[in-house]
């Protein structure tokens, strides 16, 4: 029986115009009631998904949510389990970086504040703050607060950019980092001991659960290794190729009410 259900929020829990479709609210409310636990694991902040959690009912104080791709751990009410930042002299590495490849970055905070140096800031970055409800700051290197901590950085650009730097940038930051494509147009630097996994494997212990019990939904790399500690893994019909080599099932699209047939298949 399942107990655990996390999911993936972008492509995944949502459809292509990053909405709830209407069976998927009535799938996730539906084990809820049961006693269900469904964690929506995203590279969002908590603002970023809060919308969500509340249109699906999950909003007691016992859920959770994972944030930033799993560096920070916290139920649904903002209370913290667990939080894995960066040095803060990863922005200056990261600015360095973006100056000699030609390549849009930010950083986000633990307040979700969205900090670039880039003054003109793409279009890829301001869809980044608008979906997270989080503001953009200007800021050089030396102009960041010495008390701010560093969540994640990410490289915010066009898909054929990424793909042409994507190699480097794990040759170069991947030693000391975890680092992630997270879709096309992101491609993430975090804590060494963050991945989605890693906080689905926490949580699954933390409330006691066996793997059998646990099930992940997703679509795309940065959603693998919650496919590796989850008893029953799902990858969506328009996930990636990668990340369909690595799940043990593959339901419908997003579109298609996927999450719904899963949760029908596996989880009732």
């Amino acid at each position: 029986m399942i107990k655990l259900v996390a999911i993936d929020v972008d492509d995944t829990l949502l459809n292509s115009q990053g909405r709830l479709l209407q069976s998927t609210i009535e799938v996730v409310r539906k084990a809820v009631e049961r006693d269900i636990k469904v964690v929506l694991c995203s590279g969002r902040p908590l603002a970023g998904v809060k919308h969500f959690l509340n249109e699906l009912g999950i909003v007691q104080d016992n859920q959770y949510v994972v944030t930033f791709n799993g560096a920070v751990i916290e139920t649904v009410t903002g209370k913290t389990l667990q939080k894995s930042g960066l040095d803060q002299t990863i922005y200056e590495k990261i600015d360095q970086y973006s100056k000699e490849y030609g390549v849009d970055y930010n950083v986000v905070d633990e307040n979700s504040a969205i900090i670039t140096s880039n003054l003109n800031v793409n279009r890829i970055t301001v869809v980044q703050a608008w979906e997270n409800s989080a503001g953009i700051l200007i800021r050089k290197p030396d102009e960041l607060p010495k008390d701010d901590q560093i969540i994640k950085a990410v490289f915010a650009d066009e898909k054929v950019k990424l793909d042409e730097i994507e190699a480097d940038v794990v040759k170069t930051f991947g030693n000391e980092n975890y680092v992630v494509r997270a879709a096309d147009n992101f491609l993430e630097i975090m804590h060494p001991g963050v991945n989605k996994g890693i906080a689905l494997e926490f949580l699954r212990k933390e409330l006691g659960f066996e793997t059998p019990e646990v099930m992940a939904i997703g679509d795309e790399r940065n959603d693998i290794p919650m496919f590796k500690v989850a008893g029953t893994s799902v990858v969506m019909a328009n996930g990636s190729s990668e990340a369909k080599r690595q799940a043990d099932f593959e339901t419908a699209s997003n579109n298609q009410d996927g999450i719904a047939l899963a949760f029908e298949q596996f989880v009732f």
